[in-house]
């Protein structure tokens, strides 16, 4: 036995995960069983059996006054007894304690003495195994004034939870009313809550954050440090939150009817969560949810408008200069400075079952709100708009990038995407850094996609010229890297011609008269002897450097050369030749074929 009336046992940390979850449930419209033996009422009641259950919930009071009281007995009570029903049979008591903790009764309140003189170990043993507590009342104690005093602090907890609830509910109307959007949200919740508040995309890009300390900002236990996206898919939903040891983030789904909007997420400053909290994330989800379908709504004839008109502008249509700087202004669009446009091209769907309706918005729509979100975050004033299965963004630079001088690198005489010129450029490191923001989503199951940018222009005529450069090097970059290139046009060198050849029986009748044996072989030396000819062609004929590379003795490579010329001619005196074989490679490498 055990004096806990000053001391507030923390047994309920030790039960299993769903007990305490299901426990957590139900604790908003009461309290405890530890909690209750805190309060000066019970002040010396002592713990007989199943401390394990002290996170059990008191929701109502109950007294034993005859032996048939199972049918009166309702989940979540306190039962309150002297063992006088059961004076004459205290051995039914056991069977009564397994009987009561079948209906999920809170706990056992009992004065012995008077009728009882003391309880069965087989009872004690039953609790303990049930996690049913058992308390011992002082003698001091009278039942009204348990009565009085627990029904007073369940009342008082109610009430105090529906005027939090009902304040939330009034801020978070005046919010909306007042025209305000997800930051009012985020901005007013912090100090009701006690926490930091965000609401995010379904795969965690944070929409509207207010009150979230700079160390969980920082922390990569909560956000991506490459996307900066909270990892949603790092904690529980809804009450399963409380299920943790020491629960501090809690998240609710954001639904419209059946589509998933994303997550508000609430981040506790020090202390543990509670069932209250999840009950308003749950309004403020609601309200969430109705912001969001009014901002989309918005979006969509704003959209459907800008789009439109950007698609006049990428073919060429939409009148002359100052018509065009003066309409993209008057969307907020400035294209009256240097400019480079990227091509974002949507793979194909991975196979796979069909997700469920809400499961996802569609592909298309997510894919254009994560690009807005990053592109908004670097330009303010760029246009960008997104079409069935790609996104165009036009964004400014500060300035137009000077090309680099000396010899060309590696990338370039080797023609490879990613690796070229522009990769290096400005605008090379812009697009890449967007690119792996909207790709580092973990629990968004986006399609992967390629991206492509054009060179930089300095004014609106060379826009359409610059979108065409843009999908070219996005599909040549997707032929030559496959789904997630990023590829800028001056990156394509030789394969921006190649890709230029519709015929692909013309593409595959050269590459198999000039390569020979060499041009469609899968088998192991044919495939050594092509990537052989490839890097001493890429090293301009250098025996010695070529031999480095590939981990060759000299006369090895030596050997490997002349059986080359044998099966394809005289490449190391004849530089058409040399072109032509080179030419071929970059047709396999960028066609997939061999």
């Amino acid at each position: 036995m055990e004096d806990v009336a000053n001391d507030r046992l923390g047994a309920a940390q030790n039960l299993p995960s769903t007990d305490r979850g299901r426990a957590a449930s139900s604790l908003a419209r009461g309290l405890s069983v530890a909690d209750a033996l805190g309060l000066p009422v019970l002040h010396g009641t002592k713990v007989l059996a199943g401390e394990q259950g002290l996170d059990r919930v008191i929701q109502r009071l109950n007294v034993m006054e005859v032996p048939d009281i199972l049918p009166w007995v309702k989940p979540h009570e306190l039962l309150l007894t002297t063992g006088y029903p059961l004076r004459s049979t205290p051995q039914d008591l056991t069977r009564l304690v397994c009987d009561l903790a079948e209906r999920d009764l809170a706990a056992v309140a009992i004065k012995l003495g008077r009728y009882v003189a003391e309880l069965p170990d087989a009872m004690l043993r039953a609790a303990d195994e049930r996690g049913l507590p058992i308390l011992l009342l002082g003698d001091h104690v009278a039942f009204d004034d348990v009565l009085n005093h627990l029904l007073t602090d369940i009342l008082n907890r109610q009430a105090a939870i529906l005027g939090r609830a009902e304040e939330v509910h009034r801020v978070l109307v005046d919010a909306i009313l007042a025209g305000g959007g997800l930051a009012a949200i985020t901005e007013r919740l912090p100090a009701l809550l006690d926490g930091g508040v965000m609401v995010t995309t379904p795969d965690g890009r944070v929409l509207a954050s207010s009150g979230v300390p700079e160390s969980d900002l920082a922390d990569p236990a909560y956000f991506d440090p490459v996307s900066g996206r909270f990892l949603v898919e790092g904690f529980k939903h809804g009450l399963h939150a409380l299920d943790d040891d020491q629960p501090r983030v809690a998240q609710v789904p954001v639904m419209a009817g059946s589509l998933d909007h994303g997550r508000i997420v609430l981040i506790t400053r020090s202390r543990r969560l509670d069932p209250a909290d999840l009950h308003l994330l749950e309004r403020a989800a609601a309200t969430a949810a109705l912001v969001i379908t009014r901002d989309l709504a918005v979006a969509a004839v704003e959209g459907k408008y800008q789009g439109d008109f950007l698609r006049d502008v990428l073919d060429g249509r939409a009148g002359d200069t100052g018509h065009i700087v003066a309409h993209c202004a008057s969307l907020g669009w400035d294209v009256d400075r240097p400019l480079v446009v990227v091509v974002a091209e949507l793979g194909p769907e991975p196979p796979g079952p069909v997700h469920a309706a809400g499961d996802l918005r569609p592909a298309h729509e997510r894919f254009m709100g994560a690009w807005t979100m990053v592109v908004r975050e670097r330009d303010p004033k760029a246009a960008i708009a997104g079409y069935s299965q790609e996104v165009v963004v036009i964004m400014g630079l500060d300035r137009a990038p000077a090309r680099p001088q000396g010899p060309a690198d590696p990338g370039r005489r080797r023609g490879g995407t990613g690796a070229g010129r522009d990769g290096d450029c400005a605008p090379g490191r812009l697009v890449r850094a967007m690119v792996a923001q909207v790709s580092g989503d973990g629990g968004g199951g986006r399609r992967s996609f390629a991206t492509g940018f054009s060179r930089v222009v300095t004014s609106p005529e060379a826009i359409p010229a610059a979108y065409e450069q843009a999908r070219q090097a996005a599909r040549v970059g997707r032929q030559m890297h496959g789904t997630g290139a990023v590829a800028g046009f001056d990156d394509l060198g030789v394969f921006r011609l190649i890709s230029l050849v519709p015929d692909g029986a013309e593409l595959r009748s050269f590459m198999a008269e000039t390569l020979g044996p060499l041009a469609l072989g899968d088998d192991t030396e044919t495939a050594d002897l092509r990537h052989t000819l490839e890097v001493l062609l890429d090293n301009n004929l250098n025996v010695a450097e070529t031999a480095r590379l590939l981990h060759f003795h000299y006369n090895t490579l030596r050997y490997r050369i002349g059986k080359l010329e044998r099966m394809l001619g005289p490449f190391t005196a004849d530089p058409d030749l040399r072109l032509n074989l080179m030419m071929a490679l970059r047709v396999i490498r960028m066609r997939g074929l061999s």
